[in-house]
């Protein structure tokens, strides 16, 4: 967490972004350390991102079971 609603994420493609939390998720998502993201990178600026959405635990179960991570 960097504050102000930002944080920073490691992505799949090798590259750490500055993640800004959208207001739709602001409030009702708890985002830790550890947790698997789907952020959208921006067309503009590619070490920023905007996180889209937060895997639950079973669900990140899930994808790895099933070898999409």
């Amino acid at each position: 967490m960097m504050g102000a609603n930002h944080i920073r994420v490691r992505c799949y493609d090798g590259v750490t972004r500055m993640g800004r939390i959208k207001g739709k998720i602001k409030k009702r998502v708890w985002i830790r350390e550890g947790d698997i993201l789907i952020v959208t990178p921006w067309s503009f600026q590619d070490e920023k991102c905007d996180i889209i959405y937060r895997y639950l635990p079973p669900q990140a179960d899930w994808l790895r079971k099933n070898r999409y991570l």
